[in-house]
C-alpha cells in the first residue's frame, strides 16, 4: 500500500474571508438580526482564519453587523496572532486587558436593543457577561437563526471536501485487504484511524467498527468484541483533511454471507441509490430522507431505519442541512451532506451504506466513490 500525495489545495485568501463576512452580514440583515457575535470554533475560522491557539475563559468575540466594519475582540496576549490570521485586513481588532471587564468593552460593539444571532460554541459565562452588561439585547442560536451560514460550498471548499471523500475511499480500499476474524473491533478502529492519516487526514474524528449484533447500534463505538465468521461488520469512519472533512460507510461481511445479509444489504443498497437519484437544486432536504425511507419502508424494514438520512459536511463533520423530515430548505448547488440510510436489527446485525454527496446545478455528485456492494472479507 502506498499513500497517496495530494497537492495541497490553494489557500484561502482575505479577500474570501472579506466576502464570507459580508456575505454573512447580509443573511444576518435578511433574518430580521441586528448582527452576530462568533465566538472560538468553527464559525471563528470559517469566517476569518483565526484559530485561537488556547481555549481559555478569556472572551474572544467576533461582532458583524450591517453597516460597520467586522469588529474582532481579543485578551492584548492574543492580539499578535489574530492580526497574523488571513482574514484581519478586513477586521478592526480590538484588544481588552486582564485588568479591565472585557463585557464592558464589547458593549460599546452591539446595539444597546438589539436582537444577535451567537455561534453555538459559545460559553455560557459569555453569553451571561453580555446580557448582564446589556439587559434589553436578546439573542439567538445561529443553529436555529442562521442554519445554512455555511450549508453552501466554494470552489475551493469542494475540491477540499473532494480530495477528504478520495482519501476515506483509498482508506475503504486497503481495509477490506486487513483480516477482521479473530480479530477485536478495536484493532480494525486502529487499522481505520493509521490508514485515514496515512492517505492524508490530520485529524480522525470517528472509526466505527460494529461486528454482528454491535452493528445494530449506529454509532457502536469500537469495543473488544472479536469478529466471527459470518459476522456482518460496518464501518464507518472520517475525520478532517485540509479542513474540511469525511464521512464514509461501507458494510463488510467475514466470510460468504447468509441470505438474509444479501437481501438487507440489497436493500439499503437500493435506498441509498434513489435517494442520491433524487437530488437536484429545489428539491427539499425532507424529500431526500422520504426516498429512501420509502424504499426501506416498501420492503417491511421501516422501523429498523432508526435516524436521518443524512447531515451536511464542511469544516466539521456533522452541520446542516440535515436531511430529515421536517427540513423544507431547498437545495442548492454547492451544498454537501451525507446520505446513510441503514437497517438494524436488535440482538444480530445491521447494515449501513454512506456517501458524502455535493448538489451540482443539475442533480448530485458523489465525493465517495467505492463500490456499494456487500464486500466478502476474510
Amino acid at each position: 500500500m502506498t499513500a497517496t500525495t495530494h497537492p495541497r489545495p490553494a489557500s484561502f485568501t482575505r479577500d474570501d474571508y472579506a466576502i464570507r463576512m459580508a456575505r454573512v452580514t447580509e443573511d444576518a440583515r435578511e433574518a430580521g438580526l441586528d448582527g452576530i457575535i462568533v465566538t472560538p470554533g468553527p464559525d471563528l475560522v470559517w469566517l476569518t482564519g483565526y484559530r485561537p491557539t488556547a481555549l481559555t475563559e478569556r472572551l474572544t468575540m467576533l461582532v458583524l453587523t450591517p453597516g460597520k466594519r467586522p469588529a474582532l475582540l481579543v485578551p492584548v496576549l492574543e492580539r499578535p496572532d489574530a492580526e497574523a490570521a488571513e482574514g484581519a485586513p478586513s477586521l478592526e481588532i480590538m484588544a481588552w486587558s486582564d485588568a479591565s471587564d472585557p463585557y464592558q468593552v464589547a458593549r460599546d460593539l452591539l446595539h444597546q436593543e438589539g436582537r444577535f444571532g451567537v455561534s453555538d460554541s459559545t460559553w455560557a459565562m459569555h453569553l451571561l457577561g453580555l446580557q448582564h452588561v446589556l439587559p434589553r439585547t436578546s439573542y439567538q442560536a445561529l443553529t436555529q437563526g442562521m442554519p445554512m451560514l455555511r450549508a453552501v460550498k466554494d470552489a475551493n471548499e469542494l475540491a477540499r471536501l473532494a480530495m477528504a471523500g478520495e482519501a476515506a475511499d483509498a482508506t475503504c480500499r486497503e481495509i477490506i485487504r486487513v483480516r477482521f476474524e479473530g480479530r477485536r473491533e478495536t484493532e480494525v478502529a486502529a487499522d481505520l484511524a493509521r490508514l485515514l492519516q496515512e492517505f492524508g487526514h490530520e485529524q480522525v474524528d470517528f472509526t466505527v467498527v460494529g461486528s454482528g449484533p454491535n452493528g445494530a447500534n449506529p454509532h457502536h463505538e469500537a469495543g473488544d468484541r472479536v469478529i466471527q465468521p459470518g459476522d456482518a461488520v460496518v464501518l464507518d469512519f472520517g475525520g478532517l483533511m485540509y479542513g474540511y472533512g469525511s464521512d464514509t460507510t461501507r458494510t463488510v461481511c467475514v466470510g460468504e454471507p447468509g441470505p438474509e445479509i444479501r437481501q438487507v444489504h440489497e436493500i439499503v443498497r437500493q435506498a441509498q441509490q434513489a435517494a442520491f437519484e433524487a437530488v437536484r437544486p429545489g428539491v427539499t432536504c425532507q424529500q431526500i430522507d422520504r426516498v429512501a425511507r420509502g424504499v426501506i419502508t416498501d420492503a417491511g424494514f421501516g422501523e429498523q431505519f432508526i435516524h436521518r438520512t443524512g447531515h451536511g459536511i464542511g469544516v466539521t463533520t456533522h452541520e446542516p442541512p440535515y436531511i430529515v423530515e421536517g427540513e423544507e430548505q431547498p437545495l442548492q448547488p454547492g451544498m454537501c451532506f451525507s446520505i446513510e440510510p441503514g437497517i438494524y436489527l436488535a440482538g444480530r446485525f445491521g447494515v449501513r451504506i454512506e456517501d458524502i454527496v455535493t448538489v451540482t446545478e443539475t442533480g448530485g455528485q458523489r465525493l465517495n466513490n467505492t463500490d456499494h456492494g456487500l464486500y466478502v472479507v476474510e
